[in-house]
């Protein structure tokens, strides 16, 4: 198995499932001819087994474009059901490492809000529990470590809303690193005049499954990217 591939690194791999490490600033799906990471695992697995048709990939749940880490993707239908149903029934374990702008006093906390999708922009907000649009989301977050000005967080979702993580925090004074969408001022990650392939400092650490066939536990960390290494954390030293 090829675990470096062009654009992306494979973590797991067999004839049912992938899990591969995303970077930052690439979209998990997009219209043809532009740049996503299903068309690079496509490219790639094309490739490399000199299938002369198209390849098929399942793409069970996305990560935001600005956010690194760990993805699944399917390599049949059947897989690709059985594995969205683990993201929708909230069987799949998922924990994320972010650096967030201010100091969290707590140690740990667990935040409840309603949110909703703003219609016809690719923003999410909080809004009243009674809205129409309201959705519950859940996540629980302890403080890894604390700076001066920043604070290195675990996070585990318990619900799946669109910039569910990125929107709680901001909503609280407490943006994500980089993430100008949602009110953070200070940069993160490799700098680029063009504002959709920029990095946040959200990512997607560890990711745990049910193998759609076998129903063994699959468990996978992602790498922490090399824009990682230039913020200060004692936490942060010797972690791959």
């Amino acid at each position: 198995m090829d675990k470096l591939a062009p654009g992306f690194e494979i973590l797991y791999e067999d004839n049912q499932c992938l899990l591969v490490s995303k970077p930052g600033g690439v979209l998990t799906q997009a219209p043809p001819g532009i740049d996503s990471m299903e068309v690079r695992i496509k490219r790639f697995l094309k490739a490399r087994e000199q299938k002369q048709g198209n390849v098929y990939l399942g793409t069970p749940h996305r990560l935001d474009r600005p956010v690194s880490g760990v993805m699944v993707f399917a390599r049949n239908v059947r897989a690709a059901r059985r594995i969205a149903e683990q993201f929708s029934g909230r069987l799949a374990k998922k924990k994320y490492w972010a650096i967030v702008e201010g100091v969290i006093d707590r140690d740990e906390e667990t935040w409840n809000d309603f949110m909703r999708k703003i219609p016809g922009q690719a923003q999410s907000e909080i809004v009243d529990k009674n809205h129409k649009d309201g959705r519950i989301a859940t996540l629980h977050f302890r403080v890894l470590e604390r700076s001066e000005t920043n604070s290195f967080l675990e996070i585990e979702l318990e619900t799946g809303r669109t910039h569910q993580i990125r929107v709680q925090f901001s909503s609280r004074g407490h943006p994500i690193l980089g993430d100008s969408l949602y009110d953070s001022t200070a940069p993160f990650g490799p700098q680029s005049s063009d504002l959709r392939t920029r990095w946040i400092a959200l990512h997607a650490r560890t990711l745990e499954i049910r193998h759609p066939k076998t129903k063994e536990l699959v468990a996978a960390t992602a790498p922490l990217p090399d824009a990682w290494r230039r913020i200060e954390f004692d936490s942060l030293e010797g972690i791959e």
